[in-house]
């Protein structure tokens, strides 16, 4: 299911999606799968052909360690590539192994595997990945945290200061000089997403107390 608005109207020519996963293996160890896939029309490529073509499709599986996000292991597939020696890169991102998927995880990619050093589609992918690995960890956090009795990643003071430096100047809500990250500095416990709120209402438990990982 695309989504994007209908197109039939409009003359395709390509195609991608990226598609990531994040899982949790253990308390501190997550297995992060993701795939790109490039894909051409019917009849464009190959004349009258009725079927579509998948010029790419690679497939990443790193294992991240938690809390620091080091990829402690990577393995690449290439699944279609139009050319015989496209695969022939893919151990070359063992290179991961040792690196955090944190601020520069983009310009690390770049410096290991840029230009004729790697894949720019295996390329394109690593940099879409990385920022589901960093919002997985809010997920883990509170999976990890529902049910105990221990104070919620906000409510300890070491873990609200971490969680604020790490998000600081990612995007403007959490500019450093903005009201959001002022309101969390001050000790103000973060309101719910504007989806759990909104499902909780419709559910009818309108002011429940969700628990903020």
């Amino acid at each position: 299911m695309s989504l994007l608005p209908p197109d039939d109207d409009l003359e395709l020519m390509h195609t991608r999606d990226y598609e990531t996963r994040v899982y949790l293996l253990d308390a501190t160890t997550l297995l992060v799968r993701g795939a790109i896939s490039d894909r051409k029309p019917p009849g464009l490529y190959v004349v009258d052909d009725p079927d579509g073509l998948e010029i790419h499709q690679m497939q990443l599986e790193l294992t991240v360690s938690l809390p620091d996000l080091v990829i402690i292991a990577a393995r690449v597939g290439f699944e279609s590539h139009p050319h015989e020696t496209c695969p022939s890169i893919a151990d070359r991102y063992g290179s991961l192994v040792g690196a955090s998927i944190s601020r520069g995880f983009s310009r690390k990619v770049s410096d290991l595997f840029g230009g004729a050093q790697g894949c720019t589609h295996t390329n394109a992918l690593l940099r879409a990945m990385a920022p589901a690995v960093v919002q997985s960890t809010w997920s883990v956090s509170l999976h990890q945290n529902r049910g105990s009795a221990k104070p919620t990643g906000f409510a300890d003071p070491e873990e609200r200061a971490r969680r604020v430096a790490a998000n600081t100047n990612t995007c403007h809500v959490w500019a450093e000089d903005g009201e959001h990250v002022a309101a969390l500095h001050a000790g103000e416990v973060p309101v719910a997403p504007l989806q759990v709120r909104r499902r909780l209402a419709e559910l009818g438990r309108e002011g429940e107390n969700w628990r903020m990982g």
